[in-house]
This record gives C-alpha cells, structure tokens and sequence, in this order.
C-alpha cells in the first residue's frame, strides 16, 4: 500500500458509511464487498477500496516509541469486581521521576491498543502528562496485531467489563507517584463513549474528551461533575443522533462543557491512519484538548 494517504473526498459518502458500519460490526467484510461494488470503478475492486479506507500505521506516527523527549513503560494494574489485570502503555515526559504531573487516560476505540493509540499516548507526554493507555483486550491477550482482529476479540468483551477496566485505570493513575491525582479522559469512538461514562462514574475526574461517542442516559448525566470538550464530526449521523438529547441533559444538569462539530469532516477525522483523517479538524481538535487539560489538569 502506498504511503501517501489518500482524502476522505475521493470516497462517496455512502461508502464512507458502509465503511463506518463495517468498522462498528453492523456489516462483516462479505456483507461490505457486496454493498461496495457498485462504488468500485476504474478498475478498483471493492477490496482495494476497502484496503484504501483500512488503517496504515505507516502514516500515523507523530512521536516515535524511542523519542527522546519521553520515556514509556509497559505497566498493568488491578481492575474491578475480579476481572483481573489490565495492560497498558505509561507515557511520560523524559526526567519527570520525582515530579508529580496531571494524568491523562488515554481510551482506545473498538479495537485495542493499537499503534495509533498508543502514539497519542506519546503525545500527551511530550506535552507534559503521564499518560495511560489502557489495553481492553488484556484479558483475551491483547491486542493482535491488526484492527480488524482487534474488533472481532473487542465484540466477545462484556461493555460493562470495559468500561470497568478504563474507570480503574483512571483511579490507578490518580494515585500514580507520578501524577498530581488530577486525572483526565479523551477516548475516541468507543473511547468517547468510555469517556463520557467515566465522567458519570468518577466524581473526581477533573476533565473528559470524547472524540465522536455516544452519549449517556439523560438520567446519567446529573451525576457527571467534570468539564467536557467534546469533539464532534458533521457527517456521522449514527453518533450526532444522539447529540440533541445529551445537550439538552447537559444543560438541565448545569453541566460545563464545550462541544464543537467540525465541517465536512467524518467519524474518525482525527485518526491519521486512515483516508477519513482530516489534517485541519485533527489538529484544531487537539489543540483545544490540549488547551483544555492545561487549564484544568495543570
């Protein structure tokens, strides 16, 4: 595959649809192939299209795992209610031991941890965090190495024993040595969603960014006591569909938070390892989340 990403505008907006339900197990590969033909022309098939649209880890890299601004580790950590131990990928700026800084939980989407995970994890400690990236795949030996392996053992996990195993990684973090017990949350697809209930479920979580996640029960959202950033993609309808009713709860509860819905932009814009990356939005999204965590985890 080549390494020169190819824009989400050369793909029809029904394909990108049928990709997202393919990548979110409403459609399996068969089920996609055969919806996609009618959009493979000139010469491509449907399975280079969907080859075209899968992730190339090859593009996405931004700090290096031997950077030498960080250090990282691979730790584990007890979860909740005997679900065992979870693993994961510390992040942190180099020489930081004996410093106390804000943490940040880093929330994989419906895959694992997989590189381009892992790397915001870097990103965050050259900004100046310990940051935590959680594998949720621990339990069935992590994750395999591709993504659409990863969302097929990601399918066999309870949600409820995720969301378990994400909240106790944001606990352990609080009371690192190497964090200042100010923790926060940015999660994407499945992350935002994670984040979302993290920020229900800590009382004591200073911030949350969900990237494109579905929301909680209204019901839910009068325990939230943390400010949200969330990040929003114009053409994503399976997400945005929930958006109205969540504002709404948001605002009944007296909730702070700031939502922002990026133009033309796809579920997924600020994965940079697939065509769906949007360079202008990504980078936007996340100099606000940075913005964000500095002013409450700092």
């Amino acid at each position: 595959m080549s390494h020169d990403r190819p824009s989400a505008d050369r793909y029809s907006p029904e394909v990108l649809d049928l990709f997202d339900r393919y990548v979110h197990g409403e459609l399996d590969r068969r089920g996609f192939l055969e919806r996609a033909a009618r959009f493979a022309l000139g010469g491509l098939t449907a399975a280079a299209l969907l080859d075209q649209l899968s992730p190339n880890y090859a593009w996405a890299q931004q700090v290096p795992a031997n950077d030498e601004r960080i250090e990282t580790e691979r730790v584990s950590y007890p979860s909740k209610e005997g679900h065992g131990t979870v693993k994961g990928l510390l992040a942190r700026p180099k020489g930081s031991q004996g410093k106390k800084l804000g943490g940040v939980l880093v929330v994989h989407e419906n895959r694992g941890l997989n590189p381009y995970i892992e790397d915001v994890a870097r990103r965050l400690a050259v900004a100046g965090y310990v940051a935590l990236a959680p594998d949720g795949l621990t339990s069935l030996g992590g994750y395999p190495g591709t993504d659409d392996e990863g969302r097929k053992l990601q399918r066999k996990l309870d949600r409820e024993k995720l969301v378990l195993d994400f909240l106790a990684g944001a606990q352990w973090l609080a009371i690192h040595p190497g964090c200042t017990g100010k923790v926060g949350v940015v999660g994407f697809c499945f992350g935002g969603m994670v984040s979302n209930q993290l920020a229900v479920r800590m009382p004591t979580l200073s911030a949350a960014v969900p990237f494109y996640g579905r929301q909680p029960k209204e019901e839910e959202v009068a325990k939230i006591r943390a400010p949200l950033l969330i990040h929003y993609a114009q053409n994503d309808p399976r997400v945005n569909a929930g958006w109205p009713d969540y504002q709404a709860a948001l605002e009944k509860h007296k909730v702070r938070y700031t939502a922002h819905t990026y133009p033309k932009t796809n579920h997924g814009f600020h994965n940079d390892t697939t065509p769906r990356y949007d360079e202008a939005a990504a980078k936007l999204a996340w100099k606000r989340t940075l913005e964000f965590f500095k002013t409450h985890l700092q």
